[in-house]
């Protein structure tokens, strides 16, 4: 037998030409399970405006969808092929806002294509191992304080007494000002970090609103992706 055909013959050696129903259905619960628990891992350790559970679900559908796939290949060579020609043409434009949740997209991929390979403890062990790791790393300090904008309005003839409220925060800095006539607005972006409970301390906003002179004050959760 010459070296062409050794190599040929363990290629279509990989494929066994069938797909049991019962390694199917063992592929998506193992991929399932390990997506529940990326989808956990992400909800505990989010630190963005607005929590996706759009997201999230499509976490738990590509470990699922890509197990399907990588069982469904290896059991057949045409099949195979025509899926990498199939995905080839496909073009992604969503847009992922956080750097972080490309790290989980990838994360569920990679554990639906072991779940797919038959690889269902090596599967379990890494994506466990994954979260711990991570979730410890998000709890050593990585976490920073939560970031506001406070948004104040108020009539010139308050702006030394707003000045002087201000100077007893911890930290701020001054991102816009703004005169209509006789009132002022100010932007300020300040830092709040959670109590035992997770809450934010919302009491800034009423020191400033109980003040004479001052309009009304807004406290908006944002994320400064443009650097300071």
């Amino acid at each position: 037998m010459s070296a062409v055909d050794t190599i040929k013959k363990s290629v279509l050696d990989n494929f066994t030409g069938t797909v049991s129903v019962g390694s199917m259905l063992l592929s998506l619960l193992v991929a399932f399970l390990v997506g529940i628990f990326i989808i956990y891992v992400y909800r505990k350790t989010y630190t963005g405006v607005v929590y996706s559970k759009a997201f999230a679900l499509c976490i738990l559908m590509l470990s699922m969808v890509t197990a399907m796939i990588i069982r469904t290949i290896s059991s057949n060579i045409s099949l195979s092929l025509g899926m990498v020609g199939a995905l080839s043409i496909v073009r992604f434009r969503t847009a992922v806002k956080e750097p972080v949740d490309t790290g989980f997209m990838f994360w569920g991929i990679s554990a639906g294509i072991m779940a797919g390979a038959g690889l269902y403890l090596i599967a379990l062990i890494a994506s466990l191992g994954i979260g711990i790791l991570y979730f410890v790393t998000y709890l050593m300090g990585f976490k920073v304080a939560n970031r506001y904008l406070l948004v104040i309005k108020y009539d010139a003839s308050a702006h030394n007494d707003v000045v002087r409220k201000l100077k007893t925060l911890k930290k701020f800095k001054i991102r816009s000002k703004s005169i209509f006539g006789n009132q002022i607005e100010l932007s300020l972006e300040v830092d709040l970090r959670e109590n035992s409970r997770g809450n934010i301390d919302t009491s800034i906003v009423d020191g400033f609103s109980s003040m004479n002179g001052v309009v009304n004050a807004s406290l908006i959760a944002y994320q400064n992706d443009f650097g300071d």
